[in-house]
Formats: C-alpha cells, sequence, structure tokens
C-alpha cells in the first residue's frame, strides 16, 4: 500500500482529523450557570459595550479559520471547496500541533471576488485573524489585498507569502554555504502564480536585484500585452535586462533556481548552464521541476524539494504555526513585511552556522524550536514596528 492509498484508509478511519473540545466543565448546574445561560449575559452585555473585549472574554483571541475557495489544492487545481476540506483541516491540524492556534476550516462556494470577500468580512468578528488557503491566481491577490484594507485583524494568504517566508530561509542559509550575497546574485523564479509572484518580491525586498520570472509562456518581459495585472506589475519590477525567451535562456547563468511550477520542466543541461555553485529549490509537489538525482548529477550545489522524502524539505509548515502564535499574542492588526522578514531570520536561526551543510539547510517541520522561534520573532517585529495592540 503507498502512502496516497494508506491516506484514504486513514481517513475513512479517522473521519475528520479536529474536533470541538470544551474548555469548561458544564456537569453542575452551577457550572452550567456560569458557562451558559443566565450567566454568560454578562460577558454578551459587556462584549456589546466594547466589542475589543471579545478578545478577552471568548476564544476569538486564539482563533483563525483556514479558509478556501477549492480552486487550487496543493497541486491539484481547482477540485472544489469540499474536496478541499482534507488539506484545510489538515492545516487546522498542524496550527494546533505547533502553535497552539484554534484553526477551523471553511471552505466557500463561490469563485466571485467580491462574493468571497464579503462572506469573510461578515465573520471576521469570530476570528483572530484570517489564513486564505488555496485560492487560484490573479483572484487571491485582490483579495487579500482587500481584506488586508478592509479588516483590523492580520490576513495571510499562506501559498503567497508562507511560501516566500521558508523560500527565503533556505535562501539565507544556501548562501552562507556558497559564500555568496543576495545583493550579487540571478534569481529564476518558475511559475507566475500566487506563490511565484510573492517570493519575487519578497527577494527584490530582501535585497536580490536581479530576478527573472517565467510563466507556462516563457520569460515575463515589460510591454508583453498578454499579461494579467500581477504579472504586468511584476514586469516592471523583474528582467530588467529585458531578455527574452524561455526557461533554458533565463537560467543561464542564474545562482538561484526556486520552482513553484510543474513536474520535469528544468533539465540537467540547464542546470549545467547555470553559475558556479547552483542552488535548486524545485517546489513542484508531488513531483518536482528536476528529480534530486539528475539535479545532483548535473552540479546542483544545493537542492531543495517540496518533498519530506527528501533532505531541505521547503514547507509552508516552518511558517503559519509560528506566524500566527506570535501575531495572536499581541493581537497584531495587520501581518506586514517586517513579521514576515522576521519569521524568515526565525527559521534560518534555528540551524546553526556550524549545523548547516548542503542537505541540512532548514529546520525540520516538526522541530518546536522553529515554531516558537518564528512566534517569538514576530510577535516582536509586529511591536517594533507598531501593529501591536498589546
Amino acid at each position: 500500500m503507498n502512502i496516497r492509498e494508506q491516506s484514504l484508509k486513514m481517513h475513512e478511519e479517522w473521519k475528520g482529523k479536529i474536533e470541538t473540545v470544551p474548555r469548561v466543565e458544564v456537569d453542575t448546574r452551577e457550572k452550567l450557570s456560569l458557562a451558559y445561560t443566565p450567566g454568560v449575559a454578562e460577558p454578551c452585555l459587556a462584549i456589546q459595550a466594547d466589542p475589543e473585549k471579545s478578545f478577552t472574554l471568548t476564544r476569538r483571541w486564539n482563533t483563525v479559520p483556514v479558509i478556501t475557495d477549492g480552486t487550487a489544492v496543493l497541486g491539484l487545481g481547482d477540485i472544489g471547496p469540499e474536496a478541499g476540506m482534507p488539506v484545510m483541516e489538515g492545516k487546522c491540524a498542524l496550527f494546533k500541533a505547533f502553535g497552539d492556534v484554534d484553526a477551523y476550516p471553511l471552505c466557500i462556494r463561490s469563485k466571485d471576488t467580491e462574493e468571497i470577500i464579503k462572506t469573510i468580512k461578515l465573520l471576521a468578528g469570530s476570528f483572530g485573524g484570517i489564513n486564505l488557503e488555496d485560492i487560484s491566481a490573479p483572484r487571491c491577490f485582490e483579495i487579500e489585498t482587500r481584506l488586508k484594507e478592509e479588516l483590523d485583524i492580520p490576513v495571510f494568504h499562506d501559498d503567497q507569502h508562507g511560501t516566500a517566508i521558508v523560500a527565503t530561509a533556505a535562501l539565507i542559509n544556501a548562501l552562507k554555504l556558497a559564500k555568496k550575497q543576495m545583493s550579487d546574485i540571478k534569481v529564476v523564479i518558475n511559475g507566475a502564480g500566487a506563490a511565484g509572484v510573492a517570493i519575487a518580491k519578497f527577494l527584490l525586498n530582501c535585497g536580490v536585484k536581479d530576478i527573472i520570472v517565467c510563466d507556462s509562456v516563457g520569460i515575463i518581459c515589460e510591454g508583453d500585452p498578454r499579461l494579467n495585472p500581477a504579472k504586468k506589475e511584476l514586469s516592471h519590477l523583474t528582467n530588467r535586462g529585458k531578455i527574452k525567451g524561455g526557461l533554458k535562456e533565463a537560467m543561464a547563468g542564474a545562482d538561484v533556481f526556486i520552482g513553484v511550477s510543474v513536474a520535469n520542466c528544468v533539465t540537467g543541461e540547464m542546470v549545467r548552464s547555470m553559475a558556479d555553485k547552483p542552488i535548486l529549490f524545485t517546489c513542484a509537489n508531488p513531483v518536482p521541476e528536476i528529480s534530486i538525482e539528475e539535479a545532483k548529477a548535473a552540479g546542483a550545489f544545493i537542492h531543495g524539494t517540496g518533498s519530506s522524502q527528501y533532505p531541505n524539505q521547503i514547507n509552508n509548515v516552518l511558517v503559519f504555526p509560528g506566524l500566527f502564535r506570535g501575531a495572536l499574542d499581541v493581537r497584531a492588526s495587520t501581518v506586514n513585511f517586517d513579521m514576515m522578514l522576521a519569521a524568515a531570520h526565525g527559521i534560518a536561526g534555528c540551524v546553526k552556522d556550524e549545523e548547516l551543510t548542503r542537505d541540512y539547510i532548514l529546520p525540520y517541520a516538526y522541530d518546536k524550536r522553529a515554531h516558537e522561534a518564528v512566534a517569538k520573532a514576530v510577535a516582536k517585529a509586529a511591536r517594533e514596528s507598531g501593529v501591536a495592540k498589546i
């Protein structure tokens, strides 16, 4: 039985990966009266007078929905909200296991941007933060931007920023081993969906100056009339040499390749055309852009993938539990760049310089030290950047 068959069998046995557990006992008349009627009227009235007290008198302070429309689910594409539920439940289980955050799956039966935004806004008073998940580009950009503008709680699209943060953490440590600087490297990103666009923008803000992004047609270049608004914006920020062509042309002389695209689109010849000590993060799932064996045979200095079967797993689970833990602890009003950069350095710092090897540039996903480090770093950055309320 392979892992997918075994997982299906276990899901049939589990009948769900999360459940509600009461935090109070209601086994006597007095306890019931305190937790529910008539006593519960008093906190209701207190919140009516001051809605901010919903953070201290209810579990709102520690509660996050994992929201999807099912249009870009974990390498499976547009499979619908119900079919996305197992992934959302899994995400909720990881929130609790690694961040002690109470998370709940909310799968919305709509692909309408305005309808999704409205739905989330109407529900926002029940939550301390919002985690967006597996919503296809380019709609995901507008949904996140609007919600960040119109809500006063953290809104985080994990497919964008979680991927960008963990990829940056991996790059920080990989560059230490390669003895290269962010400002000097050429980075090629294949895939211009949610993750690719976010990685490019994040690395630019981290000091990378030379980035080329490719989509399924080829290199994104300024002036190309086919580009959607997100790609058009990216064209003004990347490929300043206005190189044209496909992935082969983009990768020539590159120090770093980051793939958030499709299986087997990179060849050994492309790897051999890269600069000295090439770094490859091939994150397509379940099959990467190039196999680790072929990449290393072609001279890859460091190779990371999205799979737990190989070293250097570039996994968002290193990000979102700790990030929300830190944001919720200080009741942050948003998730800003300072907080995300702090998360990246928190993850990278969990692997000490003396521990770094070509096969160990990131802590393991189950390493609780990493989640604690992220939470602490994010909370500190939120306070220092002025978005913490407590």
